[in-house]
């Protein structure tokens, strides 16, 4: 039995990964060319204005929340879009009759969203360097955090795959959503830098937490505490991961 669902998933594993390699002028290069500009304008030429902020240059200070962005948007954009692809062209059938459990069909589709989503972090911050030398207060943080944001964000693709009834569902809360979240989220500012109360309202933004966390691995600084920020990884991963099980469980939205 444990060999039938390690075939099962290395298999699903292995068709999310193929996927997004396949087509990695889509999926890898627009990330990459995208933050190289934020790097360019934001960094370079705005930058120098700004000066230090909490201790460090600009660019240094904005190259976590910039990786951790690509992050989550290229883990919930591949899972989304792979899962709704699969469901509107009748694959998923396939994937709910096999005799594996959820957690199986879960985990594969996760394991494209990271490993994309790891890819592209990793390619970014290759190019960060061109622009400032790698600073690295705690690996340990640092991994950690970006691997919870990649798991958490994959999740809420997948629930969104999950719903969806069309193309335009999928783009719907990536633009709508979690682009403005991301912004607000402390990627080019720091949240210390604003008034106590768009301090309070930021620190409604779960998106705050993951930068800070992200960013305190980098540099050893962080607007929120590190321990609160992993706290609500795990806690918003566990809440996604049950609705993710109890919806594919269920069938919801997907035998139609």
């Amino acid at each position: 039995m444990f060999n039938l669902y390690y075939t099962a998933l290395k298999s699903l594993a292995a068709k999310e990964t193929n996927r997004y390699m396949r087509i990695w002028v889509q999926t890898l290069v627009p990330p990459v060319i995208t933050t190289s500009l934020y790097f360019i304008i934001f960094g370079k030429m705005i930058g120098n204005r700004i000066g230090e902020m909490n201790g460090f240059s600009y660019m240094e200070y904005i190259v976590p929340g910039l990786i951790m962005m690509s992050v989550i948007t290229s883990s919930y954009s591949n899972v989304s879009s792979s899962f709704f692809s699969q469901k509107f062209q009748k694959n998923i059938e396939e994937i709910l009759v096999a005799p594996v459990p959820t957690h199986i069909i879960i985990w594969g589709f996760l394991i494209g969203g990271i490993g994309r989503s790891v890819l592209v972090g990793t390619l970014v911050t290759i190019i960060s360097m061109v622009f400032v030398p790698l600073h690295i207060h705690s690996w340990v943080f640092g991994i950690i955090t970006l691997l919870m944001t990649a798991i958490l964000f994959s999740l809420a693709g997948l629930i969104n795959g999950i719903f969806a009834r069309s193309f335009d569902d999928v783009s719907i809360v990536p633009t709508f959503v979690l682009q403005p979240l991301t912004y607000l989220g402390g990627v080019f500012y720091a949240i210390s830098m604003l008034p106590p109360i768009w301090q309070a309202i930021s620190k409604v933004n779960p998106i705050v937490y993951m930068i800070s966390g992200f960013r305190y691995g980098f540099l050893g600084v962080s607007d929120v505490s590190i321990w609160v920020s992993m706290s609500i990884l795990v806690l918003f991963s566990v809440v996604l991961y049950s609705i993710c099980w109890y919806l594919i469980n269920k069938g919801r939205g997907l035998r139609s």
